[in-house]
This record gives structure tokens, sequence and C-alpha cells, in this order.
């Protein structure tokens, strides 16, 4: 039982509304820290990625967020690109890296043809190692501060791989959600917080070190559970001297499933 508990997620309140309602249901309180904002590459992304399509002639397209399925979508249709990004898109294989990034494709027509076993970069490369795709060649739309590890591991099994990048992330520029928090963190009373990308351990001691002495936050964060949702996050808080317990499968389900283990 995780009963009056006080857990925190990296992830605003639009996008930990899943987190918020899985903590409620134990009868613990949720806290959302919004640390990351995206910092559009601007309308030129759907005509650089169209570009690369037509040039490209890709057999697959791979989308890693919802987040970016969202703001390629919305950008085309502002500029009056959306049935020609959608044609594009549509006429590739796709693969959606989760079901939440599926629904997002799903809800602007496209049909997803494959989402892995394993939501991460190791079960895109799983799919395509099933599917006997050596030869063939992708295109992926992600975000600018990505690491290489997907390319590469695409690579080497022997895709083609063309990136089109459309943001970049920053850390949060409106803190009032976090005021709370951290008189809360101060005196030892969040008792897990849920890491949930790079970007965020990134921008979470960016902001925390604002106004907090490293040494004092590296003590809190000691007597908090910390769960990585993923291999690679917690990779990020292993270099900031934080080692977190990794979520077995890799989504906010599986993250709270970790956190309820060790605190029960």
């Amino acid at each position: 039982m995780i009963q009056g508990k006080v857990i925190a997620i990296t992830r605003s309140k639009e996008d930990s509304e899943e987190f918020v309602r899985l903590i409620t249901d134990e009868k613990a309180r949720a806290i959302s820290l919004p640390t990351i904002e995206l910092v559009s590459k601007g309308e030129g992304m759907v005509d650089e990625f169209l570009d690369a399509v037509k040039k490209e002639d890709p057999d697959f397209s791979v989308f890693m967020s919802s987040k970016a399925v969202k703001l390629l979508f919305d950008t085309a249709r502002k500029i009056s690109k959306y049935e020609k990004l959608q044609l594009g898109v549509a006429n590739t294989t796709v693969i959606a890296v989760g079901p939440k990034t599926k629904a997002a494709l799903e809800a602007e027509g496209i049909r997803v043809a494959h989402v892995p076993e394993r939501f991460s970069s190791v079960g895109v490369g799983e799919v395509f190692t099933r599917l006997n795709a050596e030869g063939k060649k992708v295109i992926v739309p992600r975000s600018g501060a990505s690491t290489e590890f997907l390319s590469q591991l695409l690579e080497k099994i022997g895709l083609g791989v063309k990136e089109v990048y459309l943001y970049d992330v920053k850390s949060h520029s409106d803190l009032a959600q976090w005021i709370e928090f951290k008189q809360l963190f101060s005196n030892s009373k969040v008792d897990g917080i849920v890491f949930t990308s790079v970007s965020s351990v990134r921008a979470f001691f960016e902001i925390m070190l604002g106004d907090t002495d490293e040494n004092t936050l590296r003590a809190n964060l000691e007597k908090t559970t910390v769960v990585a949702i993923g291999p690679f996050t917690a990779d990020e808080l292993k270099k900031s001297g934080v080692h977190p317990i990794v979520a077995d499968v890799h989504t906010v389900p599986g993250a709270v499933e970790a956190i309820k283990n060790c605190l029960c």
C-alpha cells in the first residue's frame, strides 16, 4: 500500500493524467512537475519532412513520441499541408513506439502497423529484426535532444536512417507548480519521484539547483525513492550521482508498479 504517500512525476499536469489517476486510485498523492518545454523548429519542419519523404522514399516511418506526432500534424494543418503530410506518412509502414503514440497517429487518420512489445528504442529495433528489414529505409521525426542510440541501432540492423528534428527542449520557465514540491522535498516529505526522460532529468537538476545547494539536493534525493522509466533515463540520473530503480516495463503504469513495490 502506498496510501498517504507523496509521489511526483517529471511531467506537466496535461501529460501526467494517467499517472495521477493511478496514484490517486492507490489513495496516494500525485504531484506533476513540468520539467521541459518544447521549442518547435517552426513551420519549415513540415517541408523538411515532406522533402525527405520525396527524396529518400522511405519504406518505414517511426514515431517515438505522441508529442512529435501532435507537433508535426498540427503544424502541417496550420500551413495547409495536412493532407500532403497524411499521404506522405501513410505511404510508409508506420511504427509507433508505444500505445500513446499509436493513439495520437490514429487520431490523425494514420494506420499503425507495428507497436513493439517493449516501448523503447530497443523494442523498435526488435520489430525491425523480426521484419527482416535489412536494406530498407526509415524516416524518424523526433526531438533534437534525442540520443543517437536509435539511429545507430537501426543502422547496425542494416537500415538506411533519415532523422528529421522537429523540436528542441529547454527547462520549463513557469515554476509556479514547483513551489509546493520544493517545500515538501526540502522537508523530506516527498516519498518518490518518477523521472520520465533524459531531458526531464537534466531539467530537474537545472531547476532545483536554481535555489538549492547541490549537496543538499543529493542528500534529499537519497531519502527519496527514485524511479527511472527506462535505462537511458537511469543512466542520466547516475551521472548526477543518483542510483534509481528502473521500471521493468518502460511506461507510466510500469513506473507506478515499480514505486509501489518499493514503498509497500
